[in-house]
């Protein structure tokens, strides 16, 4: 009888053993039964190690998947708290399904470990293409952080086999001319529903809100034919003239990956889409002129519509990673992407499947009535539109 007493003990324990992660090991716990930590530093860099990222997570699971979260600062400098033995450290942007790097590292207890650059470099997991502009070149951002994008043409956009190989695509100001069939409209207009209804994102600068909402090379008037985006949703007009104009960042976290929230916009052409009515429940603002509140970039992923084709975009496909959202103490909401195994642990503990706000399914859409690359020089813009693509 105590052979199989013991027999039955040793089968427990094994069982217990057997529950616990693959990549984490059980953490470890002091007398009064608290969690033994250690601590983690880095600075968060882009994939070339020239541009520090602020504003991204950081953030490892125990074996019980109880999440220790951190961001890194606007200098990209972070520090993470977590429970001691072998740990996936995870670096995402935005809901981390387009931009994230993964690090196996050990934690010891009440000891800070430094990662390097090589380790805590943002990788790109997204494929990324951008049409040609008269006025933008938003390709050269992208190059500048070591990312990389296919230029692709109106023709293409026309072409939902060849847009969905994309996760993001850029329209850079005045490519909507390039097309000089505007036959094409309707069949690009339909492409990018599709695309952005089944989560690929999108991001427009200035006269471009003529693929959103209609129109040509631009927009005149509100309700004009075409686009894709409701017409009650977002009006904007060619009515903006040129000069400075004193901006305020409204979005909290992007202010704190900026470390800054005020700047001078440099429209230095005669005319520029002024965004003249919203819907506050489908947009959210990003940033606004000081002086009027008018919003100046705008961002949603509310895009729903019926009728549209399921069609698997970028990498959704083979990817091995979920959106989750996730309630972290004080209730603020984190949406970030985990394995897909460790998504049913995570929903029992209280997360739920696909981003914190906006519908399940879509992408994102940003719209800036600013261009990204006025006469080769943005100023603060251009980190602003660093985090754009980074956070789509």
């Amino acid at each position: 009888m105590k052979k199989f007493n013991l027999l039955l003990i040793f089968i427990v324990l094994l069982s217990f053993g057997s529950c616990r992660s693959d990549s984490e090991t059980p953490a470890e716990v002091t007398i009064d039964n608290t969690v033994k930590t250690g601590k983690l530093s880095g600075k968060v860099i882009s994939q070339n190690g020239s541009k520090p990222i602020g504003g991204a997570s950081v953030f490892t699971f125990d074996e019980k998947y109880k999440i220790y979260y951190t961001t890194s600062d606007a200098d990209g400098n972070f520090t993470l708290e977590a429970p001691v033995g072998d740990r996936t450290i995870h670096i995402q942007t935005g809901d981390g399904s387009n931009f994230r790097t993964e690090i196996s590292t050990s934690v010891k207890h009440n000891e800070t470990a430094n990662l390097n650059a090589n380790q805590t470099k943002l990788n790109q997991v997204a494929k990324i293409a951008y049409v040609k502009g008269s006025y933008d070149k938003i390709e050269d951002i992208i190059q500048n952080l070591g990312y990389t994008a296919t230029e692709i043409t109106n023709a293409d956009l026309a072409n939902i086999t060849t847009i969905a190989q994309y996760d993001i695509i850029f329209l850079n100001c005045g490519s909507r001319n390039y097309s000089l069939n505007q036959s094409l409209y309707p069949a690009i207009d339909a492409n990018l529903a599709t695309f952005v209804a089944n989560g690929g994102s999108i991001y427009a600068s200035d006269w471009d809100v003529s693929y959103l909402v209609g129109g040509t090379d631009n927009t005149n008037n509100c309700m004009l034919p075409g686009g894709f985006v409701p017409d009650s949703k977002l009006c904007s007009t060619n009515t903006g003239s040129s000069g400075i104009v004193p901006a305020t960042v409204s979005n909290a976290g992007l202010s704190t990956a900026l470390g800054f929230n005020t700047l001078n916009i440099d429209f230095d052409l005669g005319s520029w889409q002024k965004i003249v009515n919203y819907d506050p429940a489908y947009w959210e603002v990003l940033v606004k002129e000081t002086s009027s509140n008018n919003a100046l970039m705008i961002r949603t992923n509310h895009f729903t519509t019926s009728g549209t084709p399921n069609t698997p975009i970028g990498n959704a496909p083979n990817t091995t990673f979920t959106t989750v959202c996730i309630t972290l103490p004080g209730n603020i909401q984190i949406s970030i992407s985990v394995p897909t195994a460790a998504v049913p642990y995570l929903v029992a503990l209280g997360a739920t499947v696909g981003p914190c706000s906006g519908s399940t399914n879509s992408g994102y859409i940003y719209y800036t009535s600013f261009h990204n690359h006025a006469t080769g020089n943005i100023g603060n813009a251009g980190v602003i539109l660093q985090y754009v693509i980074l956070n789509l």
